[in-house]
């Protein structure tokens, strides 16, 4: 589990073929103070297991499934990373609650800048809208973030200057792809909903958020 607060971007230094699975060496700094084999690191909002580590870098994989479903397959050496250590219980939830579990692709639409901030319009596909929300979370690229604006799939992001400069947004463009997690408590909520398709929907109540656990 993650906080979707980046620690600091990496580089890609090497990819190897593994099958259909890639073998990534990812350089970096403050992530490997304590970083282990079998760590979880969450490499632009995925989720990966390291399986090496020395002073400069450490080593991940990936399998075919994952980089068909994530940006990871389309990584070239030389690439820039988000990165963020699994979170430890007791430590400060800066951002929301991300799992590196990657929902879908999106798509950069625009990036402006405003007065004091700079504005990212990004396309995320259309199954995933119904998990997103004005003013609620969403991951992008790992990055804990919250949504400014929704108009169909279009999802506006709002980003201070920190953000742009220490994330991989700052050498982000219009057309790039990015990976997309939503919040996760939408999901349960839905599996909350009776089954699409019956004539009489039950209604969803506070009362009966309760005795689920809400």
């Amino acid at each position: 589990m993650f906080t979707g607060i980046i620690e600091e971007t990496g580089i890609v230094r090497k990819i190897i073929a593994q099958g259909q699975g890639k073998r990534l060496t990812i350089s970096a700094q403050r992530i490997l103070e304590g970083l282990k084999v079998e760590d979880s690191v969450c490499v632009c909002g995925v989720c990966l297991t390291v399986i090496a580590v020395d002073a400069a870098s450490f080593t991940v994989e990936a399998v075919g499934a994952t980089l068909e479903k994530t940006t990871l397959g389309g990584y070239r050496t030389g690439k820039h990373v988000n990165l963020e250590r699994a979170m430890r219980l007791g430590d400060r939830l800066g951002g929301h609650l991300v799992q590196g579990h990657v929902n879908g692709v999106g798509t950069i639409v625009n990036i402006r800048k405003q007065v004091e901030y700079w504005l990212v319009e990004i396309a995320i596909p259309d199954a995933l809208c119904k998990y997103v929300v004005a003013e609620g979370s969403i991951a992008i690229d790992g990055i804990s973030l919250t949504v400014a604006s929704l108009d169909d799939n279009l999802v506006g992001i709002s980003l201070i200057p920190y953000t742009l400069n220490h994330t991989v947004l700052s050498n982000s463009k219009a057309g790039d792809t990015c990976n997309i997690e939503t919040d996760m408590i939408g999901k349960y909520v839905e599996k909350l909903l009776p089954a699409q398709g019956k004539k009489s929907a039950e209604k969803i109540t506070l009362e009966k958020l309760k005795k689920a656990g809400y």
